[in-house]
């Protein structure tokens, strides 16, 4: 007798049980699910988040730091991926009519594609900029005439400080529809200079002379390779010259650029040496 209580009460928890798991929550006509299918969902969701970590930690547990910080930032967008694609199949298993979402939802998803078009270059871009290795943190970047050392990169946004120290936040899409200027690709030491014309007429072996010694003097310019002086060309009002000249850091080249152009200025005017302007010879012929 004891035993046959047990059982109906057993029977009916089950009942009660299978009763609630089967309650359907009913949007339309042709999309609803069940409690019990919620619950797929979201333990196969939990599934997939544990996998994926120990999937990371795998894969980067002997990675360098700087490679496992590039594979982290890539694999936070892929998860994403993969989530979004487990989601559907669950909800598809779990008798979800998905296309049905989908055609219900079309023209919601257009306008948040259009809208969202721009965020998606900046995030492949930043996947390929990582992936590729063509710009690093510490890198002296020039883009659209402004310069930069880079900060950090981040699957959307590349943070860089200019000299004046201002913060860039530059859209990822940008490197892939505009030039870039890497100016510390082949290392930190760049090859900079200084251009300046003098009168026809001057002493060019001592324009030369000056030349070196400032570029030499400057506290900033390597020794090795030793600056050198280019005589350019025969222009029409002048005699140019270049000063080229090695920097370690050419995020601070405009401050030895303009130290440089101070000391040719006071140089040639102790040596009477004269920085022509254009001029023009009008002759009246009557």
């Amino acid at each position: 007798m004891y035993q046959d209580s047990l059982e109906k009460v057993k029977k009916t928890i089950v009942e009660e049980i299978t009763s609630i798991l089967d309650y359907t929550f009913v949007f339309s006509n042709e999309i609803s699910i069940t409690i019990k299918g919620l619950l797929f969902v979201a333990i196969a969701l939990v599934i997939t988040s544990f996998v994926l970590k120990l999937f990371r930690k795998f894969v980067t547990r002997k990675m360098p730091e700087n490679d496992k910080q590039k594979f982290v930032s890539v694999f936070g967008y892929m998860r994403w991926i993969v989530f979004l694609t487990i989601f559907l199949i669950a909800m598809n298993t779990s008798g979800v009519n998905v296309t049905a979402i989908f055609a219900a939802s079309a023209a919601l998803l257009i306008g948040v594609g259009l809208a969202l078009q721009t965020l998606f270059q900046d995030i492949i871009s930043g996947i390929f900029i990582l992936v590729d290795q063509s710009v690093h943190v510490g890198d002296i970047i020039e883009l659209e005439g402004k310069v930069g050392r880079v900060l950090d990169i981040r699957l959307r946004t590349t943070r860089a400080v200019t000299v004046d120290n201002k913060v860039l936040v530059i859209p990822n899409h940008l490197y892939l529809t505009n030039i870039l200027y890497n100016w510390t690709e082949n290392g930190t030491e760049t090859r900079e200079s200084v251009e300046v014309g003098v009168a026809y007429g001057s002493d060019i072996g001592l324009v030369k002379k000056i030349l070196l010694e400032i570029a030499t003097n400057q506290p900033n310019v390597l020794k090795t390779p030793a600056p050198i002086v280019l005589f350019t060309d025969f222009a029409e009002s002048s005699l140019n010259f270049k000063v080229a000249f090695t920097l370690d850091n050419s995020f601070e080249a405009r401050f030895t650029q303009s130290n440089i152009r101070f000391e040719i200025d006071k140089a040639f005017r102790e040596h009477q040496i004269s920085i022509p302007f254009p001029q023009r010879d009008v002759h009246l012929i009557k």
